[in-house]
């Protein structure tokens, strides 16, 4: 629109003023062309360079955006590794002073083992084998390093309670008594730990552990038929009733 107006122009100055020649006129024109052109051309780039700053603006207030949220995020991985040093320092800590205590509660309950061997040694002798691979079993486990010192003591304590249960039981069973030649299968029945007795399956010989001679000894045959009743109560076979059986007593010797 600006080129035919100064065209139109330029042709009524050119009617108005004969001495401007048609090259004159021709070369005026192009030149403004050229200039309408140039100006085209730098509006265009400036609008593509506005667009440029644009989108860099928008990218740097991105990156902004971005770093603070990272310096945010590196304060609290911070904090967290404070924390967790400090949490480590403090276990640290406590295995210290849990391997002092096993250090002092070891020998304690290595004691306790061999303290459990020797009652069982002393006591009478019921359930021989049963109570013999309790007590390997634990003798086994003491030095063993995978397993905790928890488990180790939870394991002694549970021995001893068997132990101790023993004392407020009746019990019978079927086992072997004597060796070689004289052994033969007899049926067993513990009275607490006051007494243990036996009696051969068809009532003919009975008898009890002396516990002062560290040998079994012979009962008459008036305790047959005692004998008979208390294995069935032990067998649950009875129902719960008196019974009267011979108790022989371990005197003991005090010294002033």
């Amino acid at each position: 629109m600006q080129v035919t107006t100064l065209r139109s122009l330029l042709f009524c100055c050119a009617m108005a003023t004969p001495v401007i020649s048609a090259a004159t006129l021709e070369q005026a024109l192009n030149e403004s062309e050229k200039l309408s052109q140039a100006a085209q051309s730098s509006q265009q780039r400036i609008e593509r360079l506005d667009n440029d700053s644009q989108a860099m603006l928008e990218e740097y207030s991105a990156t902004l955006a971005k770093t603070q949220a990272l310096e945010g995020y590196n304060e609290q991985v911070s904090e967290l590794i404070a924390a967790q040093q400090q949490e480590l320092q403090s276990y640290q800590e406590q295995l210290n002073e849990l391997q002092d205590t096993q250090a002092a509660v070891m020998p304690q309950m290595r004691r306790m083992v061999e303290v459990l061997a020797e009652f069982i040694q002393a006591d009478v002798p019921f359930l021989p084998m049963e109570r013999a691979d309790r007590l390997a079993a634990l003798q086994e486990l003491m030095p063993r390093a995978d397993v905790s010192m928890a488990e180790k003591y939870r394991r002694i304590l549970e021995a001893y309670q068997i132990e101790s249960d023993y004392g407020y039981t009746l019990e019978a069973w079927r086992g072997e008594l004597g060796e070689g030649t004289e052994q033969r299968s007899v049926e067993f029945l513990r009275l607490g730990r006051v007494m243990l007795y036996y009696q051969t399956p068809n009532g003919q010989e009975s008898g009890y552990w002396n516990a002062k001679t560290q040998s079994w000894q012979a009962l008459d045959s008036s305790v047959r038929r005692p004998l008979q009743k208390a294995i069935a109560i032990a067998r649950q076979q009875k129902s719960a009733d008196w019974l009267e059986l011979p108790v022989k007593t371990l005197a003991l010797e005090v010294q002033p």
